[in-house]
C-alpha cells in the first residue's frame, strides 16, 4: 500500500501491529457507512471511551512532582526506621491538591490544600498524607462523608451552596479551629511552593529498644509563606485556574528546586495519658512550648513527571503504608483513612494499583495477595497459600505489636474522653487573638462576612454564635460586617460570590 504521508513512521495498535491509517476510517467507498471490523478505529473510540479513571472524590483537582528527602539530624532515638537514620537519602514523590473543588476547579479558590507523600524506601512505601493545616474539620471518620458531601453541589441545582457548608459546619463545633484557618491566610496560598505541610494527624514512633513515642510531622516551606488576598485568587482562578500546577511544573523546570524541611513533635508515649489536650484529637494541635519541634532532614522537590496521567494521576497513597519503626495511633480519623484509601485506589484505579511505576515499592514484593483485575507481576508458579511446605516463606510473628497502644473497656460509640483542656472554641479562639495580628483579624473578618453571603436562616444566625463562641469580640465583628454590607467582599470557591 502507498503512503500518502512518506514523512510518517507509522504507529500500531495496543498489540503492537502496524496501524493501517491514524487518518481515515475504513468505509464503503468514498462516501459509505463506515465498517464494524476496522479494528484500528473500534479499538480507537473504546479506549477513548476508557481514558478516565474516576476522579477522587476529596482532593480531585492537583499535581505534584518527584525529589528527595535527606535526613540531616540523628532522630534514631525515636525510630528505627530505616528512610529515617541520619544522612539517608530516600526518592518521594509530593502530589498538592484542593479538597472540595473537581477536576476542573480553579487551583485558587480557598480551601484546605492536601500534602501527599510517597517514599520509596527499602523498607517498602511509607505514605505520609497531610494537609497544609494542622487539624482538621472532624475527629470520627463517620462524619468524614457527610462533611464531603457539604461542601460539593446540590442534589437539584448542582451548585456549591455556602448554606449546606455552615450548617455543617455550625452543627458540628469542633471544626471550628479547621474553618478559623481557612477563613485565614492558611485558605488561599500564594503557590504550592509557599505552605507548609502537617500530617495533622498523630502518629506513632518505635525506635531499635523498643520504646514508643507519639509524633506529629511538620514540614516547613523553605520558600517562605506567602498567600493571596481574595481579590488575587478570585482574579487568577478567571485569568489561570491551573495556576499552582504551571508554576511548580515551570519552577523546577527552571532548576528553582522547591524545598522544605521536615520537623517533629515528639510526646513521649505516657505522657498523652494525662496532657491537657487529647493528642488524639484531629481538631487539636500540640502547643510548640509543651512539645517543641525537633528539626529531621529536608525534602527537595526535583523533577517533574514525564506523563501527568500516569505518574500523578494514577498516584496512589495510603496511610497505611507505615514502614517498620512507624505507626498510627488512637486518632479515629487515621484509623477509618487506613481503610478508606486503599479502599478508594482499588475503586479509582485498579486491584492492583500498587503494581504500577509509581506506586511500586522498590523493595522486593513477597505478597499472599494474588490475580484480580490487570495482574501484571505474576509469581509464576510458587504457593499461593500459607503455610507451606514447598519453601515459599511467609510471615508468622506472635504476641504484641511493638507500634500499637493499650486499651480497655467496653465496645462503644462515644467522643473521645475529654482531657483537662479539651474543648471545641478554645484552640481556635487562640489562634484568633494570640496568633493573628490585628491587620490579620481585619481580613479574617471580611474574609468570613463574604462567606455568609446569602446563607439562610436558621444557619445565618447559628453561624454568628458559632464566631461568638470562638472569640465574643470577633463574633460580633463578623454578624455587624454582614449586617451592615452583605455582599461586600467575595470569597472564591465557597459557593458564594458577591457581585450575583
Amino acid at each position: 500500500m502507498e503512503k500518502k504521508t512518506p514523512n510518517a513512521t507509522g504507529s500500531t495498535t495496543q498489540a503492537g501491529i502496524p496501524a493501517v491509517s491514524d487518518r481515515n476510517s475504513l468505509t464503503v467507498g468514498n462516501d459509505g457507512p463506515v465498517v464494524l471490523h476496522d479494528h484500528h478505529l473500534i479499538e480507537t473510540m473504546q479506549h477513548f471511551n476508557r481514558m478516565n479513571v474516576p476522579e477522587r472524590r476529596p482532593h480531585a483537582k492537583g499535581a505534584g512532582a518527584f525529589g528527595t528527602f535527606e535526613v540531616t539530624e540523628d532522630v534514631s532515638r525515636y525510630t528505627k526506621a530505616d528512610f529515617l537514620q541520619p544522612g539517608k537519602k530516600t526518592e518521594m514523590l509530593a502530589r498538592f491538591s484542593t479538597v472540595a473543588g473537581e477536576l476542573g476547579s480553579p487551583d485558587t479558590w480557598r480551601d484546605v490544600r492536601g500534602f501527599a507523600l510517597k517514599f520509596y524506601t527499602e523498607e517498602g512505601n511509607f505514605d505520609m498524607v497531610g494537609n497544609n493545616t494542622p487539624v482538621f474539620f472532624v475527629r470520627d471518620p463517620m462524619k468524614f462523608a457527610h462533611f464531603i458531601r457539604s461542601q460539593k453541589r446540590l442534589p437539584d441545582s448542582g451548585l456549591r451552596d455556602g448554606t449546606m457548608q455552615w450548617d455543617f459546619w455550625t452543627n458540628n463545633p469542633e471544626s471550628a479551629h479547621q474553618v478559623t484557618y481557612l477563613m485565614g491566610e492558611r485558605g488561599l496560598p500564594k503557590t504550592w511552593r509557599h505552605m507548609n505541610g502537617y500530617s495533622s494527624h498523630t502518629y506513632s514512633l518505635v525506635n531499635a529498644a523498643g520504646e514508643r513515642f507519639w509524633v506529629k510531622w511538620h514540614f516547613q516551606t523553605n520558600q517562605g509563606m506567602e498567600h493571596l488576598t481574595n481579590e488575587e485568587a478570585e482574579q487568577m482562578a478567571g485569568a489561570n485556574a491551573d495556576f499552582h500546577r504551571q508554576d511548580l511544573f515551570e519552577a523546577i523546570g527552571r532548576g528553582e528546586h522547591p524545598s522544605w524541611d521536615l520537623y517533629f513533635q515528639i510526646m513521649p508515649y505516657d505522657e498523652a495519658k494525662e496532657y491537657r489536650f487529647n493528642p488524639f484529637d484531629l481538631t487539636k494541635v500540640w502547643s510548640k512550648k509543651d512539645y517543641p519541634r525537633i528539626r529531621v532532614g529536608t525534602m527537595t522537590l526535583n523533577r517533574n513527571p514525564e506523563n501527568f496521567f500516569a505518574q500523578i494521576e494514577q498516584a496512589s497513597f495510603s496511610p497505611a503504608n507505615m514502614v517498620p519503626g512507624t505507626g498510627n495511633s488512637p486518632d479515629k480519623m487515621l484509623l477509618g483513612r487506613t481503610f478508606s484509601y486503599q479502599d478508594a485506589q482499588r475503586y479509582r484505579v485498579g486491584t492492583n494499583f500498587q503494581q504500577l511505576p509509581v506506586n511500586r515499592p522498590i523493595n522486593e514484593v513477597h505478597t499472599y495477595n494474588f490475580e484480580g483485575n490487570m495482574w501484571y507481576d505474576h509469581t509464576g508458579a510458587r504457593s499461593v497459600y500459607a503455610p507451606n511446605s514447598f519453601g515459599d516463606s511467609w510471615s508468622d510473628e506472635e504476641g504484641p505489636v511493638e507500634n500499637g497502644w493499650e486499651a480497655d473497656g467496653e465496645l462503644t460509640r462515644h467522643a473521645y474522653n475529654l482531657h483537662a483542656d479539651d474543648d471545641d472554641f478554645g484552640q481556635p479562639g487562640t489562634l484568633v487573638r494570640e496568633v493573628f495580628d490585628d491587620a490579620q483579624r481585619d481580613e479574617f473578618v471580611k474574609t468570613v462576612a463574604g462567606a455568609l453571603d446569602g446563607v439562610a436562616e436558621p444557619v445565618l444566625s447559628n453561624a454568628f454564635q458559632y464566631w461568638k463562641n470562638v472569640d465574643p469580640v470577633i463574633g460580633q465583628r463578623i454578624e455587624d460586617a454582614v449586617k451592615a454590607a452583605p455582599g461586600d467582599t467575595a470569597v472564591p470557591g465557597m459557593g458564594i460570590d458577591a457581585d450575583d
